[in-house]
């Protein structure tokens, strides 16, 4: 992004205008560039370990970059990927275990979506999945309704679903930068963007950004963090994200992935708390869910590997710019994008990835 963007999912940052202290002086050179920052789902902020740069943010970076702006990217964590994340465990004989902890396949119908998917087809970072999908009633112990012929292909990611995230990162004009925590985002006089580290390490100017977590506006931002949200004042009416809990699985050679029902996380949630959960929390949580797994009737074996895991923001409740499919400020050339914009699928933070490049590209070539 040859804007500054901060690429979606962000760990905490300010909104201000220019602080005195900052020599605007020397920001006259400074060349179009875009900041897109990633960060994490809120739970996580403060253990400074979140959900990581997602397909939305992955998907700008790389357009933007397409379209000749340079694109700084920014991630607490260790690498992106999102609901997109391939979560990596460690058996007790020391066996990697790899897990598509968040979306296990994803589909699109979309043309804008498509023609993307087979890029990333001709490339080798996703290929067909042609299983059929079945509804398994208790009662019966039969499979139902399942499907002959899905309206939409399906597809994965190869090797696993982080792949595309990864391939989207690294592409020529986007620099990444994993393990790096905002701390501030100010907007100057000059209408540059002026990014600082939570160590207070200057991280460079820009012209543009792009954030891709909602929860950077949301009250529940200081309830968990205990600090006010970053972009407070800009008002937007965002619901509280639907919670799951995963449980990682792996019976023989299989490895399985559980979600629960927000209504049993919630339940949970309304016990602990939205701290981090106790060991001992999630090893009762992992049971109860492998009870339940276990009483449909299919002899599932004991697992030689169980684990849940809280995933604060499963999906979003509601969409917020199902028409624009991005939020978009244009005189501080800020765009917010997500799943969130648009539907709670890989589509659609594509989709919203895609509107919010296409704002900053067309903002920044009027420059």
């Amino acid at each position: 992004m040859t804007i500054t963007t901060i690429n979606y999912k962000l760990l905490p940052f300010c909104l201000c205008k220019s602080d005195p202290s900052i020599d605007t002086t020397t920001m006259s050179n400074v060349a179009t560039k875009v900041a897109v920052v990633g960060g994490g789902n809120i739970e996580n902020i403060a253990e400074r370990n979140g959900m990581n740069v997602a397909v939305s943010g992955a998907v700008c970076a790389s357009t933007l970059a397409k379209n000749g702006i340079s694109v700084t990217l920014f991630e607490s964590a260790r690498g992106p990927g999102g609901r997109m994340s391939q979560r990596r465990e460690i058996s007790e004989d020391g066996k990697e275990l790899l897990f598509d902890h968040g979306a296990s396949f994803f589909s699109a119908s979309n043309s804008d979506v498509l023609r993307l998917v087979h890029e990333w087809e001709s490339k080798g970072l996703v290929e067909e999945w042609k299983e059929n999908f079945g509804s398994f009633d208790c009662i019966s112990k039969k499979f139902l309704d399942i499907e002959q012929e899905a309206p939409n292909k399906k597809y994965v990611g190869i090797p696993g679903m982080n792949s595309i995230c990864k391939a989207l990162c690294n592409e020529t004009g986007v620099e990444s930068k994993f393990g790096v925590s905002i701390g501030r985002l100010e907007c100057l006089d000059d209408e540059k963007w002026y990014l600082t580290g939570l160590d207070g390490q200057n991280l460079g100017r820009f012209s543009g950004v792009v954030v891709s977590d909602k929860s950077i506006a949301s009250p529940r931002f200081t309830d968990v963090t205990g600090r006010p949200p970053p972009l407070g004042m800009m008002n937007l009416s965002l619901s509280s994200p639907g919670l799951s809990i995963n449980l990682l699985l792996c019976l023989l050679d299989e490895r399985w992935v559980l979600h629960s029902t927000a209504n049993y996380a919630r339940g949970v949630i309304a016990q602990t708390g939205l701290q981090k959960p106790s060991s001992a929390t999630l090893t009762k949580v992992a049971e109860e869910l492998f009870q339940e797994f276990q009483s449909i009737g299919l002899n599932i074996p004991r697992p030689f590997f169980m684990k849940a895991h809280r995933w604060g923001s499963a999906f979003p409740t509601a969409s917020i710019s199902r028409e624009q499919k991005c939020l978009w400020d244009r005189k501080k050339r800020l765009a917010i994008c997500g799943d969130f914009c648009v539907s709670p699928h890989v589509e659609g933070a594509i989709l919203s990835g895609l509107a919010a490049a296409s704002k900053l590209t067309e903002m920044l070539s009027c420059l």
